[in-house]
């Protein structure tokens, strides 16, 4: 498992949401200065998003998103706003390694298979998800303020055989809590899907990173043990509750 230290940007600046709530942020200084820090201090990637992207879906914050693939020398995910394939090649051929879908995946579907054949390797989905009362996930889409009416499962199952390169699912109602991950939850989508899965959401110490890293799950008695392929943190490494070396180390097998 790899560890992505993640950088959320809005107005320039880089910050960090509690529940996805726009109204409940702190704010964390310069997006590249962050994006350096991380890197220096060993992180394998960079997990970055623009809010404001994924709001308005318009790409507020791409001058900054692409200094921060310019100013780091390891490889950078980014999502937010993406709506386009223009916006995906922007993005990949101005450094940045992997591009993460999100809102388009639900308005125009065909267009995941097309880029991911075209830029294999690179192409990731977010699949960010608020747990109902009921237990029923619900993805949610443009910036986390509305909700899609389907199911992870239901989006995971649609996304098999495209060629994506990963999921990274989200669990919102934890994401900046720090209060654990949704271990039952992504229980469920390593059991629904065979892409590689990206946890995100409620990392708050080393032990977080630890039980992430030992969370398996074999879909059929017979079949192979699924693992997660990666974790993301962000509020647990810029409040000092651990550092990008400890995060790192704690994802070794």
């Amino acid at each position: 498992m790899e560890l992505y230290p993640a950088i959320d940007i809005r107005d320039g600046g880089a910050v960090r949401l509690t529940q996805g709530d726009f109204d409940r942020q702190s704010r964390y200084g310069d997006p590249v200065d962050l994006a350096r820090r991380f890197a220096a201090g060993g992180a394998p990637w960079l997990h970055v998003v623009d809010l404001d992207a994924a709001r308005q879906g318009q790409p507020v914050n791409r001058p900054t998103v692409l200094a921060i693939a310019e100013a780091v020398d390891i490889p950078v995910q980014t999502g937010g706003g993406v709506r386009s394939g223009d916006d995906v090649t922007e993005l990949l051929e101005g450094g940045l390694s992997r591009v993460i879908l999100g809102t388009v995946v639900l308005d125009h579907p065909e267009l995941v298979g097309t880029l991911a054949a075209r830029y294999p390797g690179r192409i990731a989905v977010g699949v960010d998800y608020r747990r109902h009362p009921t237990g029923r996930t619900e993805v949610a889409v443009r910036g986390w303020e509305q909700g899609s009416g389907r199911t992870v499962a239901d989006l995971l199952h649609e996304l098999e055989g495209l060629g994506v390169a990963a999921v990274i699912v989200t669990a919102i109602d934890r994401d900046g809590t720090l209060a654990g991950p949704d271990l039952e939850g992504l229980g469920d989508v390593l059991a629904d899907t065979t892409i590689p899965v990206i946890a995100s959401g409620g990392v708050g110490a080393v032990a977080d990173i630890t039980s992430l890293t030992r969370l398996q799950v074999a879909p059929t008695p017979d079949g192979p043990v699924r693992q997660l392929a990666g974790a993301i943190t962000g509020k647990a490494l810029v409040d000092g509750r651990m550092t990008v070396e400890e995060g790192v180390a704690a994802c070794a097998p």
